[in-house]
């Protein structure tokens, strides 16, 4: 029988493990959303802070709705294996930097424990653009969205990120304890200033008191996270049970490449990630625009087009020639419109990227991406398009990606199966899909909050999005690819 990773003894050789004893560290950083990502990402870069630098800074993860987590690493003593791969192959890491997992609902009491324990100085936190309940339109609460909603009304009790990280700052304040610093690792644009504006407005409606300690105490630095995470899967644990010789219900698996840009903003100190290779600089924002407009949007348009398209995984997408070449375009128009960014050549990061979405030992679901597109669409898509507009480039990449998630948003593939949205107000835009192409795009650029007002007002944009839905809808995804790099060629001939 194979035994259950609990341990570090009597792994492979060719395995890597934490190069430091985890017990003898403690907890400094409490993490909101203990996905895969956050496995692959911010756990990997703390370990090897822990290696080289030592100190208190193991994580506390926190589950805010599903006890999978807790009952995948709670047995294993936080212990897991991530895999990662790349085109010379794939490689295992046993990663020991979590100490504990809990989950919100059944272990509120030790949650608010480690939030507010003096030890806790960081909270970081990845629970995907709409576990925040962000106004878009005011960059304050969505007293729509179901967490904001509740905590407003039980802020004793709260369920989403913004109620309870504002119990837990007014019950530090009040025992005489630092605030913790506010670390937000999702595709945000300016997360850390987001972030602050939602807590700030929350406060102001939950607990008036703190509205002002927060806006003035609480450091709340941006960051820009990149690195390629499939959802784990059954053949990921088969390969960790393969790799490590144990059974590891939370093996995770990502490509080799990793990065981070940090605002270095750490008023109660920090873990020295730096020796994993992070980025410490004044200011995120240019880096984060890079990753959105082009990692990110050509992520959400290959997503969108790729599944209508029937292909199942990025992979499949870039073997897909004439798709694989729209990819390549789509990342030129989103670099047109970034400033220069010293020590960059955009030209290659678009290149390292076409090599990253090739990956074939990745099987990353396009379906998997293309959730939640209302969340993404704007930072990805929408600001280059309006950018590319007023600048008076071609905006015709980011109308066909736009196209692509409408067509997406219908529900139905092409041979007749639903297929789910997966989308925060999936409502709406059922409800405002319409008979006709161009009353269909009408109805979802009006929704609220999500077009702005440039695309809305254009005419040459309306028309753009329109045409490619309608040829979307009339002759199918793949006919529409194909006519779309036909026009695409020809524009650069």
């Amino acid at each position: 029988m194979t035994p259950r990773l609990t341990t570090l003894d009597g792994l492979p050789k060719g395995v890597a493990r934490p190069g430091y004893l985890p017990s003898a560290h403690g907890v400094g950083i409490v993490h909101l959303g203990l996905g895969a990502f956050h496995k692959a990402h911010q756990a990997p870069y703390t370990d090897t802070a822990l290696a080289v630098a030592a100190g208190d800074w193991r994580i506390a993860g926190v589950s805010l709705r599903s006890p999978k987590p807790t009952l995948q690493l709670g047995p294993q003593n936080g212990l897991f294996t991530l895999i990662e791969r790349d085109s010379k192959g794939s490689r295992a890491r046993v990663i020991g930097a979590i100490a504990r997992a809990l989950c919100l609902g059944p272990d509120r009491a030790a949650v608010m424990d480690a939030l507010t324990a003096p030890a806790t100085r960081i909270v970081s936190l990845t629970v995907t653009e709409k576990g925040y309940g962000v106004d878009r339109s005011t960059g304050g609460i969505d007293r729509g969205h179901k967490a904001i909603a509740h905590d407003l009304l039980h802020p004793d009790a709260p369920i989403g990120v913004a109620g309870l990280l504002i119990l837990a700052l007014g019950l530090r304040r009040a025992a005489g304890v630092a605030p913790f610093t506010v670390l937000c690792c999702d595709n945000l644009p300016d997360n850390g200033a987001l972030v602050r504006g939602l807590l700030v407005d929350f406060a102001r409606h939950a607990a008036p008191d703190l509205a002002d300690h927060i806006a003035a105490e609480v450091a709340f630095p941006a960051t820009m996270v990149d690195r390629i995470t499939p959802a784990s899967t059954e053949a990921t644990r088969a390969a960790a049970r393969q790799m490590t010789g144990c059974l590891d219900e939370a093996a995770v698996e990502a490509e080799s490449f990793c990065q981070w840009v940090i605002e270095d903003h750490f008023p109660t100190g920090r873990p020295a990630w730096e020796a994993a290779g992070a980025l410490f600089v004044s200011d995120v924002r240019p880096y984060e625009e890079m990753k959105l407009r082009m990692l990110n949007g050509a992520h959400s348009m290959l997503a969108y087009a790729g599944f209508m398209a029937g292909h199942a995984h990025v992979a499949d997408v870039m073997a897909d020639r004439a798709l694989a070449r729209l990819v390549h375009r789509h990342l030129g128009a989103a670099a047109a419109t970034l400033p220069p960014l010293p020590d960059v050549d955009l030209e290659a990061y678009a290149a390292a990227l076409m090599g990253r979405f090739a990956n074939p030992h990745l099987r990353h679901a396009t379906f998997q991406i293309a959730m939640d597109g209302t969340e993404k669409l704007p930072q990805r898509i929408l600001a280059p398009a309006v950018a590319a507009l007023e600048a008076g480039q071609p905006i015709d990449a980011f109308a066909f990606a736009t196209a692509a998630w409408m067509r997406y948003v219908r529900g139905m593939r092409e041979d007749g199966t639903a297929h789910d949205l997966r989308d925060p107000r999936e409502e709406a835009l059922r409800a405002a899909l319409a008979d006709t192409p161009a009353e269909t795009v009408r109805a979802l650029m009006a929704l609220p909050g999500l077009f702005p007002r440039a695309l809305r007002d254009s005419a040459s944009w309306t028309a753009a999005v329109t045409g490619r839905l309608e040829r979307m809808l009339a002759q199918g995804m793949k006919a529409a690819i194909a006519e779309e790099d036909r026009a695409a060629r020809s524009a650069e001939a």
